[in-house]
């Protein structure tokens, strides 16, 4: 049985630092002893802003981004394209497509992506919210969606849903490696499958 080697707040920490993607246990441990050594320039200003942001940012009513206002800031900028709509399947796949600055539409993101075996079908996702956005002005909905197993079939299902309207239903083309995830990947691989998409 492992002893506990230190108070309960540190070890409290360390769990919560443990539950963050990409840190296991010793990574945490790492971390958490980082902070506590540097407690006036890194701890106390990570913590005032970690209280900021659980007081003050909210998830976008319309497209489900996160910022400080809703609807969000992309969602209110009118020099967007209304006519296009990019699909995402998380938040971190939108900041993505920003940082690549390879589109300037306006965007949905669902929450994730189908997974019958998660337990995860369209109820769980915001797939009713993006049909009712799927209406003029929108002219073309991209399905900016990562190329696994999961993204392919939540492609599909997509597709089926939005069949039938005055609308045009592309998805990223080259450049989007199989089994490969938004967030990962490069500007330049970005604006090639922006460039490349195609018609469903």
């Amino acid at each position: 049985m492992a002893r506990q080697i230190a108070g309960a707040e540190i070890e409290r920490l360390i769990a919560l630092l443990a539950r963050l993607p990409g840190l296991g246990h010793r990574s945490a441990r790492k971390a958490a002893l980082t902070l506590l050594k540097r407690r006036t320039d890194l701890l106390e200003p990570l913590a005032a802003a970690l209280a900021e942001a659980a007081s003050k940012i909210v998830a976008c009513e319309n497209c489900g981004n996160v910022d400080t206002v809703s609807p969000c800031t992309i969602c209110q900028d009118p020099r967007r394209d209304a006519t296009l709509l990019v699909v995402v399947e998380e938040i971190g796949d939108l900041w993505a497509l920003e940082r690549a600055g390879v589109v300037n539409a306006l965007y949905h993101v669902l929450g994730g992506h189908l997974s019958p075996l998660d337990g995860i079908g369209p109820a769980e996702l915001s797939i009713g919210k993006l049909i009712e956005r799927a209406v003029p002005p929108v002219k073309e909905v991209l399905l900016a969606l990562n190329a696994t197993v999961e993204g392919q079939a939540t492609a599909h299902y997509l597709t089926e849903q939005l069949h039938g309207r005055d609308l045009k239903v592309t998805r990223l083309a080259q450049g989007v490696p199989i089994g490969g995830e938004l967030d990962y990947l490069d500007e330049g691989t970005l604006a090639a499958a922006i460039k490349s998409r195609r018609t469903l």
